[in-house]
This record gives C-alpha cells, sequence and structure tokens, in this order.
C-alpha cells in the first residue's frame, strides 16, 4: 500500500512532506515533471533529506542537448541506466571535456563547473543525484516545466520562455550559461 501525502508544490504525491518519514515509492509514482522532451521522476527531495541530497530519474528520447548551467553550490551525479548520454564537462580551470555515457557509466559534476548533457539514444534513462551546501534543486524541473500525472514522455516538448529561465538562479541553484560554447565535439 503506497501513502499519498498533500506537500507545499503538489495536492498529491507520494512522498511526503517532512523530513523524518520513512516512505516507499512503486517504480514511476514519484513527482513527476515535463521538461524539454524529458520526463522527471523525483523519488527524494529537499524535503524529505532535510537538504542534504536528492534521487531522481530523468527519461527521454534522442534530442537536443540540455543548456549549458552550473550549480555554484552542488555537486551533481550522472548514472546511465538504459541508453546513452553524452556529457559535456568544463572544469573550474576552463578544461572542457566530453564523454559518451552508456548503461551503466557514471559521471560527476563538482560544483560550480558549466555543464550540459544530450541524449543519444531514444529512451534513455539516467539517475541523478544532487548534493552539497546549497541544497537541492530537484524542484527546478517542474517550476521551469510542468508538473504532470502522465508516466510517459511529453507529446510536445515543454520548452519554457526565455524569462523563466531568468526566475531559476536564485531558487535553485541554477545558472543558466546562455552564451556558453562547448570547444569538444
Amino acid at each position: 500500500m503506497t501513502f499519498e501525502y498533500a506537500t507545499r508544490y503538489r495536492s498529491a504525491s507520494r512522498i511526503p512532506a517532512e523530513p523524518g518519514r520513512p516512505y516507499f515509492v512503486e517504480k514511476g509514482e514519484g513527482d513527476r515533471a515535463h521538461l524539454f522532451g524529458d520526463l522527471i521522476t523525483i523519488y527524494a527531495g529537499g524535503e524529505q533529506t532535510e537538504n542534504t541530497f536528492n534521487f531522481f530519474t530523468c527519461e527521454g528520447p534522442k534530442g537536443d542537448i540540455i543548456p549549458a548551467h552550473l550549480h555554484p553550490e552542488t555537486y551533481e551525479v550522472f548514472y546511465v541506466t538504459q541508453g546513452a548520454v553524452r556529457l559535456f564537462v568544463e572544469d573550474t580551470a576552463g578544461e572542457q571535456r566530453e564523454k559518451l555515457l552508456t548503461a551503466g557509466d557514471f559521471g560527476f559534476v563538482p560544483k560550480n563547473c558549466p555543464h550540459a548533457y544530450r541524449m543519444e539514444r531514444h529512451h534513455t534513462q539516467v539517475v541523478g543525484v544532487a548534493a552539497g551546501p546549497g541544497g537541492t534543486f530537484e524542484r527546478f524541473f517542474e517550476n521551469l516545466g510542468a508538473p504532470t500525472g502522465e508516466l510517459g514522455l511529453p507529446s510536445e516538448p515543454v520548452v519554457p520562455a526565455p524569462e523563466k529561465f531568468r526566475t531559476v538562479p536564485g531558487r535553485y541553484d541554477v545558472r543558466f550559461l546562455p552564451d556558453h560554447r562547448w570547444r569538444t565535439g
């Protein structure tokens, strides 16, 4: 049996609104949002972990690069469970690297390092974890994108209006870099 909770973000969620409560989430039943062509499912967030980490999945089709961005106070992990993702990363000294990650591969992005990614195969799935002194950023997905009750990918990409990107940095430790250029492939 799974319980539903009301949270400050949603009228119904399988994730309790406060820390200190054990809980279980059945496959796909976390808090879901569509952003670009992807489905993001949050299983644990700042509310449950006292802002120490989050745990989410991102599923999507082969597609365009996700815009360059960084997290000034948050470390991010990419673990590919299905398909392939090309991860672009720049360290704090300005050295850029890219790596094709396939099922079972892991990528780590330290705080304050520009990064972006692109799904390279249809129906790719990535497990993400973010942690750091800046808290967590998982609610960014549904605030920039669109909360959804659907289990699948969006039928049409959810592309936020340009002005919506400007509202994100102060609230979610995500800073977009619209003029950033990758010198790698």
